[in-house]
């Protein structure tokens, strides 16, 4: 499967804000956005001033913005809006609310994974059960009811626990029920617009697939 693999914060510089791609590096004075607040390449510091975007260039970057969060590439993306525009209810909110329901995502909320990318990393070594059965595909949607728990030896299980120590400042969203002590969650209800706490214009993204 295709996957970014270049250094992730060019994507929180190019974007001009920080994406939280690299968990706990993110938040300290070592935050690429924060040592260097202009975009990467050599038109990025002293360059020429951009231009102001267009319509379809903030609806473009809010895009690339929102894949760039969850590790999505653009094929899976565009899968995902089809689904919503398919759906009853306000497409722009049930687009995240997809994204949200994927178990790299889930498994990041729960604190067990820096990042997303290391969460999908989990997911993907088989350490993750749902409702006791173990799943590797870190795309798979939960529901609600569904209870997500750590099936690792001890060693992975220690490492796990250290990561959960490192993002003991980050807030587990109401619709989790998560428990500390066996590294498992229950999904009391679908994840809201309300839980996403990243600042995210999904009307632009949209209208950008609408045209």
């Amino acid at each position: 499967m295709a996957r970014y693999i270049d250094a992730v914060c060019r994507l929180c510089r190019r974007q001009g804000e920080k994406l939280f791609l690299k968990g706990t590096r993110c938040t300290t004075e070592k935050c690429a956005v924060t040592k260097r607040a202009y975009p990467p390449g050599q038109h990025g510091q002293g360059g020429k001033r951009r231009s102001k975007l267009s319509n379809y260039g903030l609806q473009l970057k809010e895009k690339q913005k929102v894949k760039r969060i969850y590790g999505v590439l653009e094929k899976q993306f565009r899968r995902y809006f089809q689904i919503a525009s398919k759906s009853k209810g306000v497409t722009g909110k049930i687009l995240l609310q997809l994204l949200e329901r994927r178990l790299d995502n889930v498994v990041f909320r729960m604190g067990l994974g820096l990042s997303r990318a290391q969460a999908r990393q989990i997911v993907r070594h088989n350490l993750i059960s749902v409702n006791a059965r173990r799943v590797n595909i870190p795309s798979y949607f939960i529901a609600q009811g569904d209870i997500i728990q750590v099936k690792a030896k001890e060693k992975a299980q220690k490492k796990l626990k250290e990561n959960l120590e490192l993002a003991k400042d980050r807030t587990i969203p109401t619709w989790l029920e998560f428990n500390s002590a066996d590294l498992s969650a229950k999904v009391l209800r679908l994840p809201d617009r309300d839980d996403i706490q990243q600042t995210i214009q999904e009307q632009l993204i949209v209208e950008l697939y609408s045209k």
